[in-house]
């Protein structure tokens, strides 16, 4: 109860800072939905996951089938496994010049084509192990909690379906936009890094594509050429971490 009425608290009040014009019904409705927001079962951020994935998929220009890109995935994909934690993994590649990727709690995994000229196949797994590594670790599960209460705070809708129901289609991208582009804390960014080591060596995957990943990240952050790992611990750290582990397991 005590919890419950926290979170209530809060975002009340950030509802009265910024949305002075609802009425009080409204308000209490949008409260009630943030509330709703970070009691999510994982059924229901699994459902939310699919329909947020489902409108970013609409609104991206995905890589065809027989298209050089979704074919070098293919190949990464089965190298990686075709499940997280049991959840069936899609893969499919957005072109785009950004350098990014993500995965969500549904099994959705999507790579950027900038990320993949940049980064050879070996990367691309680790990375992509990284990614799956946030959603098997729950990370992925908050972030999208987090996500859906912003959304949330800003609509007095209603369904009797609940909130996920009550959602649009632009409010659903703009929930996945938000989980894209959600800062986790260093602690899970090294625990995804490790998870991504571990599964790399459980599937026989050489796991240096980490470490030479990271340092490649690390030029571009030197540059300012790439907002991927903002706030996440410094690269070239991350890199000499994995190489650590590796001579610590006798990897070369």
């Amino acid at each position: 109860m005590k919890i419950r009425t926290s979170v209530l608290a809060l975002t009340t009040a950030a509802l009265l800072s910024g949305c002075q014009n609802i009425d009080s019904a409204s308000l209490m409705q949008s409260g009630a939905q943030a509330y709703q927001a970070y009691t999510l079962s994982d059924d229901q951020v699994k459902e939310l996951s699919n329909k947020s994935c489902q409108q970013m998929d609409s609104e991206a220009q995905i890589a065809p089938a027989n298209s050089e890109y979704q074919q070098r995935l293919n190949k990464i994909a089965t190298a990686l496994g075709d499940n997280i934690n049991g959840t069936p993994a899609n893969y499919k590649v957005y072109q785009t010049k950004d350098v990014n990727a993500w995965a969500m709690a549904n099994g959705c995994i999507r790579v950027y084509s900038g990320l993949m000229d940049m980064m050879t196949d070996n990367e691309v797994e680790a990375v992509l192990g990284h990614e799956m590594g946030h959603v098997a670790l729950g990370h992925t599960r908050k972030a999208m909690q987090v996500a859906l209460t912003a959304t949330a705070a800003r609509t007095a809708a209603s369904s009797a379906g609940g909130i996920i129901a009550s959602l649009s289609q632009s409010q659903l991208g703009d929930v996945g936009e938000k989980l894209v582009n959600s800062q986790f804390s260093q602690t899970q960014e090294s625990q995804a890094d490790d998870y991504s080591y571990d599964l790399l060596k459980k599937r026989g995957i050489d796991p240096s594509g980490l470490a030479t990943s990271f340092e490649k990240l690390a030029k571009l952050e030197a540059d300012h050429q790439s907002s991927m790992f903002d706030d996440h611990p410094a690269s070239a750290a991350r890199a000499q971490h994995i190489r650590d582990r590796m001579a610590a397991d006798g990897i070369k």
